[in-house]
């Protein structure tokens, strides 16, 4: 079970469960990847200031699309929100609140490869992080025909036992075809502005556009941004945004970087803290040491009325061990990892002194992540659980549509909010190249 470097670099750097993957790869189309929020939908009215719908999108990357659907109801995109971004490779489907767009216009909107249904008022908007998780239909294909039912139950069963996988920030998290969000923030918070801005505009990265790859090149190397505003596509319209300030003001990084959307910059930064998680869960299952139960020494998040709460921290100690312990059993607290920020709280015990190896070999401090040239990236930092529970989890292996001589396997299964199917999957697959995810 061999892992690429590409999922090294983002932190990940071992599997959870003992048994050889199938192989595969997902979103032959995106069809093959399909995503559904369990939502908590807002009241019905007859008058609101918002209107609320389900919106069906297939490949479109959440910035993109939300650009599009405000130009065409000619609206700020801050008249528009959603509970969590989704993948781009997918057909996903999410609840999204429109402020003061009468029900007749969004019904109205006719964008390719998007649908909008279930359109009624609201007094009460969508907010992000307001979901209560994801329903997949996943189909993995280009399996061989050796792979059999026991295999995939042998894993599914393992996963089970061990009330679900470990909790790592998929790969969409960095960027699948060019991951460099994570190093884009690592820039900001180590205050190199200048290599921010290269890093997202130029940094060529094999796999990505044959095209874009080039013009990418040629911009690293001669830093002629009024050329590279002229000859990059439209696709790359924030990396143009970007360009298009420099032209004016080549110093200006702060100014570049202020062109994009408030949530993709607070994405840099949070997909930094995403890979320091990374490395320090992938340190814990190395060490042996249990997901799905606690050790002296690990931070708590309890669960109070079916929500996880973020913000109470309940140290493990000898006193407390098999009280928390039976909690954990009955899914309602999970062990947590450390989120780093300006204001962070480690666990002690084994888990604290993997946490403080990583952080002391990432040479940053808790005050690199108060960034007084964009206050809002500031960060306190916080904690996540490292186990994701997975529930409902059905699958069936089918003869592959695309390719006769191969096999596919057909996943159906609930994540809670905030966790990755890719990390879900990967467990099966076990794929070396990061790509087939």
């Amino acid at each position: 079970m061999k892992l690429s470097n590409a999922e090294k670099n983002i932190g990940i750097e071992t599997f959870f469960s003992p048994f050889d993957g199938i192989g595969g790869k997902l979103r032959t189309t995106p069809d093959d990847f399909f995503v559904k929020e369990i939502s908590q939908y807002p009241p019905a009215k007859d008058e609101g200031n918002y209107t609320i719908a389900e919106i069906t999108v297939t490949n479109w990357e959440t910035n993109t699309f939300i650009k599009e659907i405000s130009d065409r109801l000619k609206i700020s995109r801050n008249r528009i929100s959603f509970a969590g971004t989704k993948d781009k490779r997918a057909k996903t489907t999410r609840v999204m609140s429109f402020y003061k767009v009468p029900k007749e216009k969004l019904s109205d909107i006719k964008i390719k490869d998007v649908s909008v249904d279930n359109i009624y008022y609201s007094d009460q908007q969508i907010k992000i992080g307001e979901l209560l998780g994801n329903r997949f239909e996943i189909t993995i294909r280009n399996i061989e025909h050796n792979i059999k039912t026991e295999q995939i139950q042998n894993i599914v069963s393992f996963i089970n036992e061990k009330q679900g996988f470990p909790n790592f920030y998929g790969v969409q998290r960095f960027g699948t075809i060019r991951p460099v969000t994570h190093i884009v923030g690592e820039y900001i918070v180590r205050n190199d502005f200048k290599k921010a801005v290269m890093t997202y505009v130029a940094n060529p990265i094999v796999g990505e556009n044959e095209n874009n790859y080039k013009l990418r090149e040629r911009l690293q190397k001669t830093n002629n941004f009024s050329e590279a505003l002229t000859t990059y596509p439209n696709e790359l319209n924030f990396e143009k945004a970007i360009l298009n300030k420099l032209v004016v003001n080549p110093d200006d990084f702060v100014g570049a970087l202020m062109q994009l959307p408030k949530n993709l910059l607070t994405m840099f930064i949070y997909a930094y803290q995403s890979y320091i998680f990374n490395k320090i869960l992938s340190e814990r299952i190395k060490k042996g040491l249990s997901l799905d139960k606690a050790i002296v020494g690990d931070i708590i998040l309890p669960v109070r009325n079916n929500v996880l709460d973020e913000n109470e921290l309940i140290p493990t100690t000898e006193n407390n061990i098999e009280k928390i312990n039976k909690q954990i059993a009955k899914g309602k607290a999970f062990v947590s990892g450390l989120l780093f920020g300006s204001d962070s709280k480690f666990s002690s015990g084994k888990m604290g002194e993997i946490e403080h190896k990583i952080i002391e070999k990432e040479k940053i401090d808790q005050r690199d992540f108060i960034v007084p040239e964009i206050p809002f990236l500031s960060s306190s930092g916080s904690r996540r659980p490292i186990l994701s529970p997975v529930s409902n989890i059905e699958f069936e292996l089918i003869k592959d549509d695309f390719n006769k001589d191969k096999l596919a396997l057909r996943l159906k299964f609930d994540l809670k909010k905030g966790s990755y199917a890719t990390s879900f999957l990967r467990e099966f697959m076990k794929s070396e190249d990061i790509r087939n995810y």
